[in-house]
């Protein structure tokens, strides 16, 4: 059994509904609509921002209406700012599938994305928590923030890792801060487990970005999936940050030539994951990665030995083990 599957395992009744409560909110009279919903639905993929939210309420307490609701927010905002993602970044797949921009047109994309974010603040309105509210709708703010910060810092060389984990923050591991901390409001638990759940999902989402970046700098084959794809934008991220900031000479200077003239061929595109490897750039990247597992994982020390916490401990492993 995979971990992941390990991971849903005591929470299936759970994940059952969920699924078809996510079905039902999708459902729509508008022609196109539906049909891109029912493909969003085809191409789902681990619920693992969903499963966040469940088990980090199981944790505190007893999952009710306002859980389901709160993982149904973020699932469906999660999705709207992938779409918007897509269209930003000209993306033609997602999830080995066509992206919807791909399918469809930009415009579709952009309006279906629209429609899918104020159907996420519905859902965090009917959980009749105001904080949730508040979670759901500053989250939105962030991952727009982030994707704009990241804009501005792509291909520039000066990046720094300061640079680098503000924009991590922003664009991967606020969401997941934020999965854990609705799921323990939408139980009432007490502000310390709140905040220790909420610190969870943040060093959880900072495992979880780092190790997508040092996908990036392997090989199709190697990895199973397509790589390479932030290095062709011009995308610097830690592996690179840290092997330029380490090294001196021509072969710097190259790499840096490379990325200040936007001259991403497949062969600079070789070389800059080359050296980024040679220069322990990958490396110092998974040790980071491995750092914010155990800080995510320390962050539950406070809570009862119980199956769930376990899980919760499986998810970080999940965040720096996976290979998809």
């Amino acid at each position: 059994m995979s971990l992941i599957d390990q991971i849903r395992q005591p929470i299936l009744a759970e994940l059952e509904v969920f699924k078809k409560i996510f079905a039902e909110s999708l459902y729509t009279d508008n022609p196109l609509l539906s049909s891109i919903n029912e493909y969003l639905l085809e191409g789902s993929g681990k619920n693992l921002r969903p499963i966040l939210v469940i088990l980090s309420a199981k944790l505190c307490g007893d999952i009710n209406i306002a859980s389901y609701n709160s993982a149904l927010s973020i699932e469906l905002l999660h999705n709207a700012s992938l779409i918007h993602d897509d269209v930003v970044d000209d993306t033609m797949e997602r999830r080995g599938r066509l992206s919807i921009n791909a399918r469809w047109t930009n415009k579709v994309a952009v309006l279906s994305g629209d429609y899918m974010l104020s159907n996420s603040l519905i859902c965090a309105t009917k959980t009749q928590n105001l904080r949730i509210l508040e979670a759901i709708a500053k989250i939105g703010m962030e991952l727009s923030d982030g994707e704009l910060i990241q804009l501005t810092n792509t291909q520039q060389t000066k990046i720094t890792e300061e640079d680098y984990y503000k924009v991590t923050r922003k664009k991967t591991a606020f969401l997941f801060a934020t999965c854990t901390e609705i799921g323990a409001l939408s139980v009432n638990a007490d502000a310390d487990k709140t905040a220790h759940l909420q610190k969870f999902g943040e060093y959880m989402g900072i495992c979880f970005q780092i190790k997508d970046d040092i996908f990036d700098y392997y090989t199709d084959i190697e990895i199973g999936k397509p790589t390479a794809n932030d290095l062709q934008d011009g995308k610097v991220t830690l592996p690179l940050i840290y092997a330029l900031q380490n090294s001196t000479g021509n072969e710097k200077n190259l790499v840096m030539s490379i990325i200040d003239n936007k001259d991403f061929s497949k062969e600079n595109v070789d070389l800059i994951m080359n050296f980024a490897h040679a220069k322990g750039g990958v490396k110092y990247a998974a040790q980071c990665m491995e750092n914010f597992k155990n800080k995510a994982i320390e962050e539950l020390n406070g809570f009862e030995d119980n199956e769930i916490k376990s899980v919760l401990i499986m998810c970080a492993e999940f965040a720096a083990q996976r290979t998809i």
